[in-house]
């Protein structure tokens, strides 16, 4: 059974979803997502002999929504993971991040390698920090229209998702899924003048395989609050660039792993795909080629919960061996 609880974090609540004994593994979910989009990892990382421990992040879920912006910065996040594996009596954990979980879990790596064992990323690749700031070097690329850019703005993706959260949120999980027409075109998440995040995008009369409609109730309901908290971390990408520049060059040291989807627009954006074709020359410490999964669009762990599982069961079940004393 998967339980459920509250936990003290640098001085925010975090809630908590758990399973299972063993080593400590972490699992860091994304945007517009909870601790809930790992629902199918835990059982098969608990029977494989691992606690399974997956927080709504600071602003998501049942956890805290810290009013500040600058609340929400890569060191804030950061903080909230080795003060959870603090908190919940470790010294060390592995460390698994989906979309905007992934660069927490690679920086949580990058910045506290003695407390990382190993360290996952889906969807997104390990962070290498640009020479520029990220929001200005998009907004230069794409004139302003980068959805990064659209998320930024004070008030505008909040109140166009908060509109209708349920209706919001099933259309960004069809339309960023393996499932959509055009997954694979490579086309670039732009949002053009006058227009918002949600135009044009389908709206399915039936959901895919991989969601359910009661499954799309829970993430409404955590989303009902709003969006705001959520969004908060795309408006301090500028700010991480300026808050890691002591660790621009460095590398993750920890044992790693990456896995992303075919259909996933993320290997689409400028320089991505460059970045992981170089990936295994850049870490010193990836145990594997990354592993693409066919027809597999954004949403990772949901889309294709048995490859994601057995990768990430062979991952930390060898890392576990080779670091029992």
């Amino acid at each position: 059974m998967i339980n459920h609880r509250m936990i003290d974090v640098n001085g925010i609540r975090l809630h908590i979803a758990e399973q299972g004994e063993g080593p400590l593994v972490v699992l860091l979910h994304g945007f517009p997502e909870s601790s809930y989009s790992w629902r199918h990892q835990f059982g098969p990382l608990a029977a494989a002999g691992f606690r399974v421990v997956a927080p709504d992040q600071r602003g998501y879920g049942r956890s805290d929504r810290p009013e500040s912006v600058d609340a929400y910065t890569i060191l804030h996040l950061v903080g909230d993971v080795i003060g959870l594996i603090h908190a919940l009596g470790e010294e060390t954990a592995y460390v698994v991040g989906h979309d905007w979980g992934a660069p927490v879990a690679w920086h949580t790596a990058l910045l506290r390698p003695d407390v990382v064992r190993g360290v996952a990323g889906l969807s997104v690749p390990p962070p290498f920090r640009g020479e520029r700031p990220p929001l200005a070097a998009m907004d230069e690329m794409f004139d302003g229209q980068f959805y990064w850019n659209y998320f930024a703005q004070p008030g505008v993706a909040d109140a166009e998702f908060g509109r209708d959260a349920r209706a919001s949120l099933r259309k960004f999980l069809y339309s960023a899924s393996g499932d959509a027409p055009g997954a694979d075109s490579g086309g670039l998440p732009l949002v053009a003048p006058g227009q918002g995040f949600l135009d044009g995008m389908p709206d399915p009369e039936v959901l895919p395989g991989w969601v359910t409609e009661a499954d799309l109730d829970v993430f409404a309901e955590e989303f009902a609050p709003g969006f705001t908290g959520a969004l908060n971390w795309y408006r301090n990408l500028d700010r991480n660039w300026e808050l890691t520049a002591a660790w621009h060059g460095a590398v993750v040291s920890p044992p790693a792993l990456y896995m992303y989807g075919d259909r996933d627009a993320v290997p689409a954006f400028p320089g991505t795909a460059q970045l992981i074709e170089k990936l295994p020359a850049l870490m010193p410490n990836l145990r594997r080629e990354p592993l693409v999964l066919p027809g597999c669009g954004h949403w990772t762990q949901q889309e294709r919960p048995n490859e994601v599982n057995a990768a990430l069961v062979d991952f930390l079940t060898e890392l576990r061996g080779e670091q029992r004393i």
